[in-house]
C-alpha cells in the first residue's frame, strides 16, 4: 500500500475526542499514559526519557503519569495544572484526549476542556468512592451535553480487587446520574492504571468483570450523535473574493457548518436581513461538493448578488433559528479578577458574530454539589455555576444548546481587557 493510500486511510478515520476528570490523585495522568504506552502509541525516546525520570524520583514504577505532565513545574510538584490536549490513534479510531486538572478551583479548565467532547472518562479512587468531585465532574458533563460517560472505579489494586466495593461504587454514581439530565449512556469499568488492569488488557485480576477493557470501549462506541444534521446552519466567516482573473466573479461565503446538510440547488435564506436565494456552488479546497454537512468547513456561492458578511448566518427558510435580543444561559464563571453581578456590560461572541451584552439579571447559583438552586447569593465568583439573562445591542441567531451544541453556546469577553470571563449554554 502506497503512503498516499495509507494517509487517506488515516484522515477518513472516525475521531472520538474525550476528556478525563477526577479528583487529585486518581490516577488521570498514570491511566492516559497506560493507555499510551499499551497501545504502542509512543515513541521510544519518550519511554527512555520517562524510565530516566522515574528513576531520578525514586518511582517504585515507571511512571507513566510522566508522558501527559508535561511541564516541569507540574511534575516537581506532582500536579497537572492546565488542560493538555493529547493525540494518539489505533488502526480502529483517532483520538484527541482533554486532560484536565482534577483541583475544585480548576472546574473552568475542566468546561474548557470537555466543551468539545464526546466522551467523558471520570475517574473513581476505589477507596474513597463517589466523592463531591466526581458529582461536580458529572454535573459538568450533564451540562455540556456529553452524553456517553465511563466512570473508572480506579486503583482496585489497592481495595483487593474487591467486587462488592465495586458494585457500591456503582450504585451511588447511578443514584446521583438518576438526577441529571443529558447522562444517557453511562458504562462502568474496575481498572488498575498503574497495573494495566482493564486499560488496555483485560484483567486478570477481576473475572468476575465481563465488560469491555477502556480501549476496546473507546474504539467502539458509537460516535454520531453530537453534530445536529437536521437543522441547517452556516455561520459566515469569511467572504472570499479572490479577485483573480480565474476566479473573477467569484463570492463564495465560507465557514464551518454548525448543523444539517447543505446541497446545490437548495433554497437557503440569510440572517438577519431575511434575503432567500438558491445555492449555485459548495467549495472545499479545489474540489465541487455534492452535498456539505457539520462538522465541515466549506465555502458556499449564491445565485443571487445578496449583501453577505461575517457574523450572518446562512440558513434553510422552512428551519430558522431563534432570532432574539433576551436569551437565557447557564454560565460558568472564568475570571478570578471580578466577579459577575446584574447590570455588567461584555462583549458577546456566538459563532461568528459578536455583539455587545448586558447581563440584566443572575437568576441563581448552582450548588453542584447537592443540584440546589442558591437564590439568596447572586454573584458568580471563579469556576461558579449559575443562570443568568443577557440582552444583546443586536438579534443573534441561536439555537437551544440542547439541539445543538455550536450555534447553543457563547462566550462572554470583558471588553475592557478582553480577558474570556464566562462559557455559556444558551438555554
Amino acid at each position: 500500500m502506497s503512503d498516499n493510500e495509507n494517509n487517506s486511510g488515516y484522515l477518513d478515520m472516525d475521531l472520538l475526542r474525550f476528556t478525563t476528570a477526577g479528583s487529585v490523585d486518581d490516577g488521570k495522568s498514570t491511566l492516559i499514559g497506560r493507555l499510551l504506552y499499551d497501545s504502542k502509541a509512543i515513541f521510544e525516546d519518550q519511554l527512555e526519557a520517562v524510565e530516566k525520570s522515574s528513576k531520578s524520583r525514586g518511582d517504585a514504577h515507571v511512571n507513566l503519569a510522566l508522558l501527559t505532565d508535561g511541564l516541569r513545574s507540574e511534575r516537581e510538584q506532582g500536579i497537572t495544572i492546565d488542560v493538555a490536549y493529547r493525540y494518539f490513534a489505533t488502526p480502529r479510531r483517532k483520538f484527541i484526549i482533554a486532560d484536565t486538572p482534577g483541583h475544585i478551583q480548576y472546574t473552568r479548565n475542566m468546561v474548557t476542556g470537555a466543551s468539545t467532547a464526546n466522551l467523558a472518562i471520570v475517574l473513581v479512587d476505589a477507596r474513597k468512592g463517589v466523592i463531591e468531585q466526581t458529582c461536580r465532574h458529572a454535573f459538568i458533563a450533564s451540562l455540556l451535553k456529553i452524553q456517553n460517560i465511563v466512570v473508572c472505579v480506579n486503583k482496585m489494586d489497592l481495595v483487593e480487587w474487591d467486587q462488592k466495593t465495586y458494585d457500591s461504587i456503582v450504585s451511588d454514581f447511578k443514584k446521583f446520574a438518576s438526577r441529571l439530565d443529558n447522562l444517557v449512556n453511562i458504562t462502568f469499568i474496575p481498572a488498575s492504571a498503574l497495573l494495566g488492569d482493564n486499560i488496555v488488557d483485560k484483567s486478570k485480576n477481576m473475572d468476575w468483570y465481563q465488560g469491555p477493557t477502556l480501549l476496546y470501549h473507546l474504539e467502539t462506541v458509537y460516535n454520531g450523535s453530537d453534530f445536529n444534521h437536521i437543522d441547517a446552519r452556516l455561520p459566515v466567516q469569511w467572504v472570499i473574493r479572490p479577485h483573480s482573473n480565474k476566479y473573477h466573479d467569484f463570492r463564495g461565503f465560507s465557514g464551518r457548518i454548525a448543523g444539517g446538510v447543505f446541497k446545490p440547488g437548495d433554497r437557503v435564506k440569510v440572517l438577519p436581513s431575511g434575503f432567500e436565494s438558491k445555492i449555485k456552488g459548495i467549495h472545499s479546497m479545489d474540489t465541487e461538493l455534492d452535498e456539505a454537512y457539520s462538522p465541515m468547513s466549506v465555502a458556499i456561492t449564491l445565485e443571487d448578488e445578496i449583501d453577505v458578511s461575517r457574523g450572518d448566518m446562512i440558513v434553510k427558510p422552512n428551519n430558522v433559528p431563534e432570532v432574539a435580543q433576551e436569551i437565557e444561559a447557564m454560565v460558568c464563571w472564568f475570571s478570578s479578577n471580578k466577579s459577575l453581578k446584574g447590570s455588567g456590560k461584555y462583549i458577546l461572541r456566538h459563532t461568528t458574530n459578536e455583539v455587545q451584552a448586558i447581563v440584566k439579571e443572575v437568576r441563581y447559583k448552582m450548588n453542584i454539589n447537592t443540584l440546589h438552586k442558591i437564590e439568596d447569593d447572586l454573584e458568580l465568583q471563579l469556576n461558579d455555576i449559575g443562570r443568568i439573562s443577557i440582552r444583546t445591542s443586536a438579534p443573534i441567531f441561536y439555537d437551544s444548546y440542547s439541539k445543538n451544541r455550536i450555534t447553543g453556546s457563547i462566550i462572554l469577553v470583558d471588553p475592557m481587557t478582553n480577558e474570556t470571563v464566562a462559557a455559556g449554554m444558551i438555554i
